[in-house]
């Protein structure tokens, strides 16, 4: 795996996706020395169960388990901390962790109670986890969904859950960005699988999550930040601890120079199943036998052009989906490039949420 290149694949079984990613990867050759300290650090920010679209889903972390041990690698952790006020040991609980770390002799730690190292970087002082410090190669599990504060949430900042209580409350005061990209300088991943199956529109904590079916995996977060961002509707401008973090030289958030390898197609998926605010959006939405991962993309363009009042109005209805495949009509506008017959279409399979804010805007 080339550190610019970005590894997608589609489906919605995580485990043998995960396994299809490693695949690809060739994790050996990156890890190195078997007796090397493997962390995986998942997102458990809420004790709750992945399908909300807040918490990565476990069979993640089964298949990277079962991978590495099937090759050798058995000095392996799982690190993680909820969010202040909630329990960690909890949520290691309600997705499966405790029967996972039994099963595969596994121990979880929860940073929490894990002793800490002072650090400091970019003038920002914080308490890292000993564990996540001490290990030869750190596996991000985020997940990629909205934030009500920053944006969005992936690799970057799901690194704050290698921190102290104390510190997470100090980064909130400090305004976040800075201190994100602060804790990136001072440790991040050796390696991003993202699970981006059904994260939430938009809150940390789940509630409204969106199918798109996919998991990716990247050797920069930087990068990897970028693109998320772009799929769910942003640029690195709206998320400002990308930019930040590229500044403190941690990786590049230059999408030009992104090698995009995609293991198979979305088109082979199931249509996402949209609940709550997104079912509201999806109004403006014609959906014909789409795939997860566009259809999940329209929902988080319509998203951000509802949040600065550019869906009012809107006169088109957008077109999505296989069965326009053939179509020919000059009156109707689509996404994807099974609407190319449609007389305005944005090509892609699937466009990032990003183009299709742009395509969308200039429908008037």
């Amino acid at each position: 795996m080339r550190p610019n290149e970005i590894i997608i694949t589609y489906g919605s079984e995580a485990g043998a996706m995960t396994e299809a990613l490693l695949n690809a990867i060739d994790i050996e050759s990156m890890i190195g020395a078997k007796d090397a300290l493997i962390v995986l650090k998942p997102n458990l920010v809420v004790a709750v169960k992945p399908d909300g679209g807040a918490t990565t889903h476990p069979e993640i972390a089964v298949a990277i388990i079962e991978h590495l041990k099937g090759r050798g690698y058995h000095n392996i952790k799982i690190v993680e901390s909820a969010w202040v006020g909630d329990s960690t040991e909890r949520g290691f609980k309600v997705n499966g962790y405790y029967e996972i770390s039994s099963r595969y002799g596994v121990p979880l730690v929860d940073v929490k109670k894990d002793a800490y190292v002072t650090k400091k970087a970019a003038g920002i002082t914080m308490e890292v986890s000993k564990t996540i410090l001490e290990c030869d190669f750190l596996i991000n599990l985020p997940v990629l969904k909205g934030h009500c504060q920053t944006a969005m949430t992936c690799a970057l900042k799901n690194m704050k859950g290698c921190i102290s209580d104390r510190s997470k409350r100090q980064f909130h005061t400090q305004g976040l960005h800075r201190p994100i990209a602060a804790l990136n300088a001072v440790r991040s991943a050796d390696l991003v699988i993202v699970d981006s199956i059904c994260g939430d529109l938009d809150f940390e904590e789940g509630g409204n999550p969106v199918e798109t079916n996919r998991l990716f995996a990247a050797q920069d977060s930087v990068l990897c930040d970028a693109f998320g961002a772009s799929l769910i509707g942003f640029t690195k401008e709206d998320v400002p601890y990308i930019q930040m973090t590229e500044d403190l030289g941690v990786g590049s958030a230059d999408l030009s120079t992104l090698i995009l390898t995609q293991l198979n197609e979305p088109s082979e998926q199931p249509l996402a199943k949209p609940t709550g605010r997104a079912t509201y959006l999806s109004r403006h939405t014609e959906e014909r036998s789409a795939c997860s991962a566009c259809y999940g993309n329209l929902i988080h363009a319509l998203k951000r052009l509802d949040e600065v009042g550019r869906l009012k109005g809107l006169s088109h209805t957008i077109s999505i989906g296989q069965d326009f495949k053939g179509v020919e009509d000059p009156q109707r506008v689509g996404v994807g490039i099974c609407t190319k017959g449609l007389g305005k279409s944005l090509a892609g399979c699937p466009p990032k949420a990003i183009d299709m804010i742009e395509f969308i805007k200039e429908l008037g």
